[in-house]
């Protein structure tokens, strides 16, 4: 078929992105008459991110919609790959724009007067775990009994650690937690961040540049390395899986607690394959004492590519998949709706009853630094967290060798702007 009669969207993958996204397609062409056919092809993180931004498939041409995670974003508008959504919402705006979502959301592609994309998937990190396990009556005696305290949802890493130990039963095939430690420069660095936010720390330095090597990275190192390599304590697969791998184990019941983006908490209560559906419930993230709780706001955009050919279509698309009904529908398939509508909607909250708490993660969500080399310097901390786990080799001396190489990169790139 000739390329002129096809519009070609790069797509992360996901069962429940896959599916509304080709319910939303073919019904704005119901109700459109397009006649364009969608190529949709979903594709892992590091497979998306090298075809869409790397191989440059969204200035060429290749792609004319891509979904563009908010940590690429700073890379791709600023190398030219991304459309500039701005004129065509002064001419046509999405539903209720921007008043529709939480400023939260609206931020991160937002670039002067420029607007990058507009928000697909969101939902921030949490501690997603069993109420059920933390309900019953007898595990709660069990676990007075052996540690001389009540059974609560854990509030410090210790406790946390504690907790996953005790409901790990590979017998039951019940592991206490699960992480994401497959190296594609996304999970495991995520990982690191929250870590190193709830010990009180912080990814950069008084200059705004990013610096790993702080005592606080080094103890939230350390911890990572001692528990998802601690097999009383995690499920086996958590070296080898990424997030979905990871949500899917907890949606199987593998898992008592884990934390995760809040999408694959919600997975639990509309995947028909779920095994725990109304046994969950989120919270936010456990912390050092003293320390405040933290989430990641990360999340998935629209984009168009600048080369498409396209373009009017794909922007008319985006304002019809990101309308209040089809940002419900998106939730109801298993993933995460950005509008305030969906977060608040009853039929939604009756099926995922702590659907309204995003609100609350929102309020102590940070954002990741804007930087355009950001996907170089993520694969440096992927690499350290990665050889933190396979290796004896101390935290300290991990991180400073990162250090070394990220402040490498920053010198490299300085030198090359200034050529």
């Amino acid at each position: 078929m000739s390329r002129e009669n096809v519009i070609r969207i790069a797509v992360r993958k996901f069962g429940p992105f896959e599916t509304a996204l080709q319910k939303l397609w073919d019904n704005y062409c119901a109700e459109t008459g397009c006649t364009l056919q969608a190529e949709m092809v979903p594709m892992d993180l590091e497979l998306l991110y090298e075809s869409a931004i790397e191989k440059n498939g969204l200035k060429n041409g290749d792609w004319d919609i891509a979904h563009i995670v908010t940590d690429w974003l700073f890379e791709a508008w600023t190398k030219g790959h991304l459309e500039n959504l701005q004129p065509y919402i002064e001419q046509q705006a999405p539903e209720s724009y921007p008043r529709g979502w939480s400023g939260s959301l609206l931020q991160s592609q937002q670039f002067e007067k420029g607007v990058a994309g507009l928000p697909f998937h969101d939902g921030p990190e949490c501690l997603i775990y069993r109420r059920d396990l933390f309900k019953d009556l007898l595990e709660q005696a069990n676990y007075e009994k052996i540690y001389g305290k009540p059974l609560r949802v854990p509030q410090t890493w210790d406790e946390f650690l504690t907790v996953a130990k005790f409901f790990t039963r590979p017998g039951q095939n019940l592991y206490g937690t699960v992480f994401a430690g497959y190296p594609d420069g996304h999970n495991t660095v995520f990982d690191f961040v929250l870590q190193l936010w709830t010990r009180g720390g912080s990814l950069t330095d008084e200059n705004g540049n990013i610096n790993i090597n702080t005592s606080a990275a080094a103890e939230g190192l350390e911890f990572y390395r001692q528990v998802i390599s601690d097999l009383t304590a995690v499920h086996p697969g958590s070296k080898l899986y990424e997030s979905v791998q990871m949500g899917m184990a907890f949606a199987r019941g593998e898992v008592a607690m884990m934390v995760n983006w809040f999408g694959f908490a919600s997975m639990c209560e509309v995947l028909a394959e779920s095994a725990v559906k109304g046994k969950v419930d989120i919270t936010k993230l456990p912390a050092n004492p003293g320390a405040p709780s933290a989430s990641l706001n990360v999340y998935w955009l629209y984009t168009i590519g600048s080369g498409s050919k396209h373009k009017e279509i794909a922007y008319d698309f985006l304002r019809y998949a990101v309308n209040q009904n089809n940002d419900k529908l998106l939730t109801l398939e298993g993933g995460i709706g950005c509008r305030i509508s969906t977060w608040n909607d009853a039929e939604v909250n009756q099926l995922i009853p702590y659907y309204h708490k995003l609100e609350q993660l929102h309020q102590v969500a940070r954002s990741l630094p804007q930087k355009d080399n950001w996907a170089a310097i993520a694969h440096i901390i992927d690499e350290v967290v990665v050889k933190a786990t396979n290796t004896t080799i101390s935290a300290g001396q991990l991180l400073a060798e990162g250090q070394q190489k990220i402040d490498q990169l920053t010198t490299a790139k300085q030198h090359a702007d200034t050529l």
